[in-house]
């Protein structure tokens, strides 16, 4: 009898190599043969499964976008009101203490990626776009009584903030420490208080 392939599992394989080469190496460094080295296999079987970088690319970003949701879904849950699902969903979104470094890392060069490739700059758009959905509605429901015009503001300023942090972060993790990610997201959510 043949030996049956696990398809899921070479998939997850290939996408956790994948992701440490990108934390790793950065995007200069995803070649198909570094995903093989770091999944120990061939390059064939990363090319049976993502015929080009692109779509390993593709693949991992979806796959950021599906750790970042799942993050941010617990974090809201997990609150008794709406400022406190807010300020969760929002902690858990800079790199704070939560070792999300290499996402922040990987964040960036899809984002530089996105600024030459459609494709990516469509996913990066879509997924920015869910994140603003999701931190206005908890934004209206702290303050109801604000215009849609303040509420629009104010989640695109508190958004740009975690992703600015972010970046600034990964490029200068001891410039920018937890505490001063912490200092400037409450700072910024005083004005909700």
């Amino acid at each position: 009898m043949p030996k049956q392939r696990d398809v899921q599992a070479q998939r997850d394989l290939l996408s956790n190599a994948t992701w440490r080469v990108l934390a790793e190496d950065g995007l200069p460094g995803l070649t198909l043969r570094a995903v093989a080295e770091r999944a120990g296999c061939t390059t064939g079987l990363v090319m049976h499964a993502f015929p080009t970088k692109k779509a390993l690319l593709l693949h991992a970003r979806d796959l950021l976008y599906e750790r970042t949701a799942v993050r941010a879904d617990a974090a809201e849950a997990a609150s008794l009101d709406a400022f406190g699902a807010l300020e969760a969903v929002l902690g858990q979104a800079v790199d704070l203490p939560h070792g999300h470094h290499d996402e922040s890392r990987v964040w960036v060069g899809f984002l530089a990626a996105a600024l030459a490739d459609d494709d990516l700059a469509e996913r990066h758009r879509a997924a920015n776009h869910s994140f603003l959905a999701r931190v206005g509605r908890l934004v209206a429901a702290c303050r109801p009584e604000w215009t849609d015009e303040r509420v629009e503001l104010t989640t695109k300023s508190l958004v740009a903030l975690v992703e600015g942090l972010n970046v600034l972060a990964a490029a200068d993790p001891r410039g920018y420490p937890a505490g001063v990610q912490q200092n400037a997201l409450a700072a910024a959510l005083t004005e909700l208080r």
